[in-house]
């Protein structure tokens, strides 16, 4: 015989028993977070072998100026080729771009000005050997008595400008390559690229009407020229150090030093120009390039410096994580006063010898933060 439970009853107690377990579960969870925080966070061996640390350091603060600018020719190794004589192309060996050894055949012109030059080789051997036996007669008349010392040595004189003559004319026959039948040929004076020509094939020319032949560069070393404004003059030195970077190749970074600075303003732009003298073995950078120009200096103030990568930028906040024992890591806010090659300069945050981490200090941020 089963006795009647009165329903309203029943649902008080139900209530009543679910009620305490959500408190009892409720004071276990604060009792387990409340251990959780009272554990510090540990870096295990394994995770500490993953990380590496910097220390703070006090250093002179190296700022950065970008500049533009475009590469240019090494005016110091560039030759200008010109026309001995006027005449016709017959054979034009090298086009613009090629590269060139010293002494290499550039253009061979046939002209019939050479014999102008063969008469006057010619002339000059004549002079010579009249020279040369005038001066034999002179001695032997001397010998005998017949004349004087003086007239030997005026001989003597005659027969050495006749010499000087005859190998000026052979100089330059030699230094033009020129040859019979009224053909001489044009030659490199030096090693480079052909960055100018002024000729093609079967073209006729004049002497007296004529600008250069070739243009060759040794591109080997070229300059970069930068524009300095007024604010940033006094910023610039002789053998700062200097990166560029070009569109052709934005990843790549050349390297050189100031060589020159041009002390005059340009009265429309209001920039002065400076030189960065630069290698180019390999030959990438072309004259007239676009340069993107950063000159590295030393400001007159020290400051804590720590590596650019250490950084830990969050929140519109910059951090670091700090290290003094495998139990004891902290996240620092700091101030950083500016961020230059690759190096942060610190304002506030940080002292001189504190410990930060580098390598895979997301890792150990994250953990504490998350």
């Amino acid at each position: 015989m089963y006795k009647l439970v009165n329903p309203i009853k029943a649902v008080a107690v139900g209530a009543l028993c679910i009620n305490s377990f959500f408190l009892l579960q409720s004071c276990t969870d604060a009792k387990t977070a409340e251990n959780s925080d009272s554990m510090p966070f540990c870096l295990t061996d394994t995770l500490m072998s993953q990380l590496s640390l910097d220390t703070v350091r006090m250093k002179t603060v190296q700022n950065e100026l970008k500049l533009s600018g475009k590469i240019t020719f090494n005016e110091d190794k560039i030759a200008k080729v010109y026309p001995l004589v006027g005449g016709n192309v017959e054979d034009l060996k090298v086009e613009l771009g090629d590269y060139v050894q010293k002494g290499q055949v550039l253009a061979v012109i046939r002209s019939g000005e050479i014999a102008e030059f063969e008469n006057q080789l010619i002339s000059a051997q004549s002079n010579q050997i009249i020279a040369q036996k005038n001066l034999d007669v002179a001695e032997d008349m001397f010998q005998s008595g017949l004349n004087s010392e003086k007239d030997v040595v005026t001989a003597r004189k005659d027969l050495q400008k006749a010499e000087s003559e005859l190998n000026r004319i052979q100089e330059i026959l030699n230094l033009y390559g020129v040859g019979k039948k009224s053909i001489y040929t044009v030659k490199a004076p030096i090693s480079g690229f052909v960055v100018e020509k002024n000729i093609n094939e079967n073209m006729h020319f004049r002497s007296d009407n004529m600008d250069n032949l070739f243009t060759i560069s040794n591109v080997e070393e070229v300059w970069t020229v930068a524009n300095v404004f007024e604010s940033d003059i006094a910023k610039v030195k002789l053998g700062l150090e200097a990166c560029v970077t070009t569109l052709s190749y934005p990843d790549v970074v050349f390297t050189g030093k100031v060589d020159k600075i041009f002390n005059a303003l340009d009265p429309e732009s209001r920039v002065m120009k400076i030189r960065i003298k630069m290698q180019n073995k390999d030959f990438k950078l072309k004259p007239d390039m676009f340069a993107n120009v950063t000159i590295r200096y030393q400001e007159d103030k020290q400051m804590l410096q720590i590596p650019a990568e250490d950084l830990i930028f969050d929140k519109n906040k910059n951090y670091v994580m700090l290290y003094n024992a495998k139990c004891d890591i902290e996240t620092r806010e700091i101030q950083v006063y500016k961020v230059a090659g690759g190096r942060a300069y610190i304002q506030s945050g940080l002292k001189e010898g504190e410990r930060i981490f580098s390598r895979n200090k997301l890792l150990v941020y994250d953990a504490l933060n998350d």
